[in-house]
């Protein structure tokens, strides 16, 4: 019983995420470590139970090498690029470095990085909130309308990690109430 409490109340945190808009990241550069810390605290949600970072120095500066966001400016990382390191952080989860790549700069190419980025929030938040919906067996009576073909990677890839995300937080805490049901025999 425990654990579906603790999953409701992480369905009910996760149903009220909201991503940080293009106009609420910092408007001041930040260090690195400063960086990190932000990109832990919109995400921790995502991550919450899991043992490894969510992102690393290490990764970032693998990032910029992979040129998938721009070398920092005197060792500052602007609003431009904690958008990037956000929504690589969690579309990695599912799509390859070089997906990720290509769908931001295909998206902003067309729409503007920050209506891309916000764009990328808007969709993950929904896809979130669907995802939970259907998990708690709700049903959508939302009529689907057709997406453009250029924001369809961006759709599709959100849906897909809250699914994913849905599913490890539920896998997870049925292993632990399985493991308690067994010492408790």
């Amino acid at each position: 019983m425990k654990h579906n409490e603790e999953m409701s109340e992480w369905c009910r945190q996760l149903e009220h995420l909201h991503l940080p808009r293009w106009n609420e990241l910092p408007e001041l550069d930040l260090y690195m470590d400063q960086v990190v810390t932000l990109i832990e605290r919109h995400l921790g949600l995502f991550f919450a139970d899991k043992q490894e970072k969510m992102l690393t120095k290490s990764m970032v500066n693998n990032y910029v090498k992979l040129q998938l966001i721009p070398a920092p400016v005197k060792k500052q990382y602007s609003r431009r690029h904690v958008a990037l390191l956000i929504a690589i952080t969690i579309l990695k989860q599912i799509v390859t470095i070089k997906e990720v790549k290509e769908g931001i700069n295909n998206l902003a190419r067309v729409h503007g990085e920050k209506w891309a980025y916000n764009y990328f929030c808007e969709e993950m938040e929904n896809a979130l909130k669907q995802v939970l919906r259907q998990a708690r067996g709700e049903v959508s009576d939302a009529k689907s309308n057709a997406i453009p073909f250029e924001e369809l990677p961006l759709k599709l890839a959100t849906h897909a990690v809250a699914c994913k995300i849905v599913v490890e937080k539920t896998v997870q805490i049925q292993s632990l109430e399985t493991r308690n049901q067994e010492m408790n025999a």
